[in-house]
């Protein structure tokens, strides 16, 4: 029995590597889990009105560059001194008084929140904002891997940008520890 078996392996695998050369070579797979970001606006601006009862509000302009955008800008009402989470949400709705209407952290490769630059992050990840000693904070932040406009997976057009009371740690999942949304505004390209 056992010389049988071995007789139909001998004639079984010549077959098998015949069948494997005939196939067409595939191409690897990329590993990025979406595609590149793409601009297609040349620019897009956010309006930051209060949320949660606070007195932060502020105005963006959004410029492609680079791998990712450029996001510039000035944000006022926080207490000098201070440190703020700062991040792209996956839904451009500030209508809840709390802003929660904006969702979760902006996340379409799927990744744990960690700091943009130091690992694995959600695309929406971006550093604390610090207020100066007149409670305004000067924005001047790259995102990479987004971008504006092109209905990609990684376009952040539509979506909102939200200030939290506190600043980010960076590790505590799903969003850092960040605390309330303080201020709230929907990216919109402009023309």
């Amino acid at each position: 029995m056992h010389r049988h078996t071995a007789s139909s392996l001998s004639m079984v695998f010549p077959l098998m590597l015949a069948a494997c050369a005939s196939q067409p070579a595939v191409a690897p797979k990329p590993t990025q889990a979406t595609p590149a970001a793409i601009s297609t606006s040349k620019q897009a601006v956010a309006n930051l009105a209060s949320a949660s009862g606070s007195l932060v509000s502020g105005k963006l302009t959004l410029l492609p560059m680079g791998a990712g955008v450029y996001i510039r800008g000035d944000i006022g009402g926080l207490t000098p001194g201070s440190s703020h989470g700062f991040h792209i949400h996956e839904k451009g709705d500030c209508s809840a008084v709390d802003a929660a209407s904006a969702g979760g952290h902006f996340n379409p490769a799927m990744q744990p929140h960690g700091r943009a630059g130091h690992g694995a992050h959600h695309a929406g990840d971006s550093d604390n904002l610090i207020a100066n000693a007149n409670g305004v904070a000067h924005v001047a932040v790259q995102v990479d891997g987004v971008g504006l406009g092109g209905s990609a997976a990684t376009d952040i057009v539509g979506r909102a940008i939200i200030v939290h009371a506190n600043a980010d740690d960076y590790s505590s999942q799903p969003a850092g520890n960040a605390g309330a949304r303080v201020a709230c505004g929907v990216i919109r390209a402009t023309p």
